[in-house]
């Protein structure tokens, strides 16, 4: 028999720095009977994204969580009631499910996925709108990348990171990927077939990324900001793109009250460069192309993303902290 209680993590306290264990709490209540037009699904799986950790400030772009409010997040699961036409009980869906193991919600805020066309979890992780489509974006859209040109990506090993990386190899680039330590670099130049890798941990990042890319960077799709932001604007080249993706290095404090911009920005007006941000939903239009081209690049196994997953809720914010702390590779699921 179902489970006829709902189990989530609220936020209990704003995080200073890392999300630690006592900002979060479980809280269980009682499922309510459903309104006409809502669904009721048991979430499977959580995506575990940067812009969670924005939303437990008191305003962020992608709004604030209160005190004791369920934590954000983007799912997959199965519906389990329905009072929707639009979809019925086992059909497997995706949106904003929340950190809980039961939501409750409109139907107008899910979207059905095929799951005989990829796993459920692909629809977070290599077709996800916070993953695969926000690198497709990143890299067909922003930087329009061209054959030929040195694609340089910071948190490579992470999952925006490594699905823009082999989308710009796919496009023909030279690609050169920024991650920590020596098993993430063998891992982009081995399973993922980058060109080359540069190792943030060390004292020598210049020096590498000159020596990977010594005629300079046609384009840079940014994660991280901070220092490293300064580091490659120093070996753009004329007309180069600098993306700006997110900056995971920043988010550590209230984005909301300012972060490190780069000291080195003249180097775009001195060679005559042009730095762009985005969200993959200022470009809804682009959504359905990317999710098909990704999905089949996954079956004919020209892209891959290894799955990192964390069981059970009471495990959130470990599994929050773990994106911050660069313990994991590919793409980071917590298991509901």
């Amino acid at each position: 028999m179902a489970n006829e209680a709902n189990c989530k993590v609220v936020l209990a306290a704003r995080p200073r720095g890392l999300p630690a264990p006592a900002d979060f709490r479980l809280e269980e209540e009682p499922l309510a009977a459903l309104a006409e037009g809502q669904v009721r699904v048991d979430v499977s799986h959580l995506s575990i994204d940067a812009f969670i950790r924005t939303t437990l400030e008191t305003s962020a772009y992608h709004g604030s969580v209160p005190l004791g409010g369920t934590i954000v997040a983007l799912g997959v699961g199965r519906v389990r009631e329905s009072r929707s036409a639009d979809l019925k009980p086992g059909e497997w869906v995706f949106g904003p499910l929340l950190a809980q193991s039961c939501a409750t919600l409109p139907a107008a805020l899910l979207r059905r996925i095929d799951v005989g066309r990829a796993p459920a979890t692909a629809y977070l992780g290599a077709l996800g709108l916070t993953t695969g489509q926000t690198a497709w974006v990143g890299v067909r859209e922003v930087a329009k990348v061209r054959p030929g040109e040195t694609f340089v990506v910071s948190a490579a090993a992470g999952a925006v990171g490594a699905m823009a990386g082999q989308i710009a190899k796919l496009d023909g680039a030279r690609v050169i990927g920024i991650a920590g330590g020596p098993e993430k670099g063998h891992f982009l130049t081995g399973e993922l077939g980058f060109d080359a890798a540069v190792d943030y941990k060390r004292d020598d990042v210049a020096e590498q990324l000159r020596a990977a890319a010594p005629d300079g960077v046609d384009v840079y799709f940014d994660n991280v900001g901070g220092p490293l932001l300064d580091v490659v604007l120093d070996q753009i080249k004329l007309r180069a793109r600098i993306v700006i993706c997110g900056a995971i290095s920043q988010y550590g404090g209230e984005v909301s009250k300012g972060v490190r911009g780069p000291s080195l920005y003249l180097r775009l007006a001195e060679r005559q460069s042009r730095m762009e941000g985005f969200a993959v939903t200022h470009f809804p239009e682009a959504l359905p192309r990317a999710e098909a081209e990704l999905a089949d690049w996954l079956r004919d196994g020209k892209v891959c993303l290894p799955e990192h997953v964390v069981k059970g809720l009471d495990n959130f914010a470990g599994a929050l902290a773990t994106l911050f702390t660069g313990g994991h590779t590919g793409k980071l699921l917590l298991a509901v």
